[in-house]
């Protein structure tokens, strides 16, 4: 993408992010993604959002669960910028959520679930992975 824009920038003007960038729009997490950082994101395309439940996503968007919307988003999010080669070598990384992803270099790269897509877009204050599901928190996965 470009080091002359922030992440929040780069999500907002890559279309297959356009599910996402609104997500953090409206969870209020745009100025948490132009700060110096460094941040890693894991965002899932617009195709991830087309496995969850019509109900679901539009649980997801309603102003009264945006505290549930900033806890699943920031779980998508760790501070440094770690491109996907170090990824291929962690085991576990700390979300800005304050809970672990799993990370697994099996038969290509996992974050828990979710398959690890187009790699390195990056920022001026980090860089974006795609991943191909939304990656739901202890918390909020027990609820659904």
């Amino acid at each position: 993408m470009s080091d002359h824009y922030t992440l929040a920038d780069c999500l907002q003007r890559d279309a297959k992010f356009s599910v996402f960038a609104q997500a953090v729009s409206d969870a209020g997490l745009n100025n948490k993604l132009r700060e110096p950082g460094p941040f890693t994101i894991f965002a899932p395309n617009n195709a991830a959002f087309t496995l969850l439940s019509p109900e679901m996503m539009t649980d997801l968007f309603k102003s009264e669960n945006k505290a549930n919307l900033v806890n699943i988003l920031s779980y998508h999010i760790i501070y440094d910028k770690v491109m996907s080669p170090e990824i291929a070598k962690l085991t576990s990384a700390l979300t800005i959520q304050g809970q672990e992803l799993r990370i697994e270099n099996r038969d290509g790269i996992k974050i828990n679930e979710a398959r690890l897509g187009a790699r390195n877009f990056e920022a001026s204050n980090g860089v974006i992975h795609a991943i191909n599901t939304l990656l739901l928190p202890a918390v909020i996965a027990k609820a659904v």
